[in-house]
């Protein structure tokens, strides 16, 4: 069977004025300078034109060669590759069926190291995420097994003990990025919080430890996120789902969805997001607190304005905007009290620049980043990335570095592969002003801070 002539790598390629030998070129230096062996030839080029396949390292360095030569990010997807006859398989949710089945899956992950990084391609079967999701909106609690015969008798106080220190763990996350702790964080997961659950508790009690034990996962889940790690990550989040299910926690659950509609956003899975959002909107209605409804309805905004929905996208920023203004009258779990109005912010400086709402992005990025504790030093990097972009948008070159600079210095020592993401996403947005010397000195600051970082982890 013929093959189709690659429409889109085509046109980019004319745009970019770059030639089958000159495209061959770059690629083959750039996967040098990397250590990929792509061996990439104007051979290569003409098949990939004629519409064969490619290796996903050889189109993402492709995709990486052409952003630096249009001066826009371009993903393999732009390119014409990547569609569902030449994606990665979808991955099987395994949502768990049981009690069980769901500490047996978490027991299981603890033993799983988060370091080991995977692409950026995570790509889940409709069928299984919309059957996850729907579980999660009907069906019933299973309830806990009270006052069963066991060895040892768990009380308030273990259950507080779990929550101190997965607020601890919060801490360290939002300091030093999810690489910093999440070793430490599975093993006591492991050792100290699972073992509980199947121990000897009044219904109160295994109700509230369950819930701790929730938050503890979540965490884990958010850490294996941050460093890269999206299998992980995606299968901690599905199972405490799962868990939270069990005591029908239905505001935990929605933030649950929240991640994952983070997740699906990051990854380009813009469908997926908007789903999954709406899921924790719709879910949690009735059950959840108005900060809780502010925080799921800031991730359906942000899924909305990646997928370019202009419209809607406002219509979910102003619905978050309007629990938030109702968020002091209620009493709120301990785990959402770190969403506050620099949060929201935070979040939708992220809508606007998605938008190219420039002038609206700069001043919301701004305000974002005056109002961020710097305890918070992801968040602000976040956000001083973020306000980097938008003045790049205005046209503001000098000032788009400077903010840049700033992030760097606050968050070199942050162990997050999403920070550095923002990073190289903003080099690559600003190559086409390499010769520019304030451009080239926040270049070799970015190297040295990534140095000093491989070095900190030796």
């Amino acid at each position: 069977m013929s093959r189709e002539p690659n429409a889109k790598l085509i046109a980019v390629m004319d745009e970019a004025q770059v030639s089958n030998k000159g495209l061959a070129k770059r690629m083959q230096e750039t996967a040098d300078h990397r250590g990929l062996d792509l061996r990439t030839t104007h051979i290569s080029v003409q098949r990939w034109r004629n519409g064969s396949g490619i290796r996903p390292e050889a189109a993402s360095v492709m995709a990486d060669v052409l952003s630096t030569k249009l001066g826009r990010r371009l993903t393999p997807a732009d390119l014409g590759f990547f569609d569902l006859s030449q994606a990665a398989a979808p991955q099987s949710i395994e949502y768990p069926g049981t009690v069980p089945d769901v500490l047996s899956m978490l027991d299981g992950l603890t033993h799983e190291h988060a370091d080991a990084h995977t692409p950026d391609q995570l790509i889940i079967a409709e069928p299984d995420l919309s059957s996850a999701v729907l579980s999660w909106m009907i069906a019933r609690p299973d309830g806990i097994q009270a006052d069963r015969p066991a060895h040892r008798r768990v009380g308030m106080r273990d259950v507080r003990a779990i929550r101190e220190a997965a607020g601890l763990f919060m801490q360290l996350d939002f300091k030093y990025g999810g690489g910093h702790g999440h070793k430490a964080l599975r093993h006591y997961f492991r050792e100290d919080v699972l073992p509980l659950l199947g121990t000897s508790y009044s219904e109160k009690v295994g109700t509230a430890l369950f819930g701790a034990a929730a938050e503890i996962s979540q965490l884990l889940a958010w850490t294996a996120y941050d460093v890269g790690n999206h299998r992980l990550a995606h299968r901690y989040l599905t199972s405490t789902l799962r868990l939270s299910q069990a005591i029908d926690d239905r505001m935990f659950g929605a933030r649950l969805l929240g991640n994952l509609s983070h997740q699906a956003n990051y990854l380009g899975n813009h469908a997926q997001a908007i789903q999954l959002a709406r899921a924790a909107v719709e879910g949690a209605k009735g059950r959840a607190t108005p900060r809780v409804m502010a925080l799921s309805a800031a991730m359906e905004a942000r899924a909305l304005s990646n997928a370019g929905d202009t419209i809607a996208a406002g219509r979910a920023m102003n619905e978050a905007e309007r629990y938030f203004e109702c968020a002091d009258t209620a009493e709120d779990p301990a785990w959402i009290g770190y969403f506050n109005s620099a949060e929201l912010m935070g979040e939708l400086c992220h809508c606007f620049r998605d938008l190219k709402m420039r002038r609206e992005a700069v001043d919301q990025a701004q305000r974002a980043v005056d109002s961020t504790d710097p305890k918070y030093a992801r968040t602000l990097g976040f956000c001083r990335m973020v306000l980097a972009q938008s003045q790049l948008l205005n046209g503001e070159l000098e000032a788009a570095v400077t903010t840049a600079s700033l992030a760097v210095d606050g968050g070199d020592s942050l162990q997050s592969t999403r920070f550095k993401r923002y990073v190289t996403d903003f080099q690559k947005e600003v190559s086409v002003h390499a010769a520019n010397p304030a451009v080239a000195a926040f270049n070799e600051k970015v190297h040295d801070a990534l140095t000093r970082l491989d070095e900190d982890d030796e």
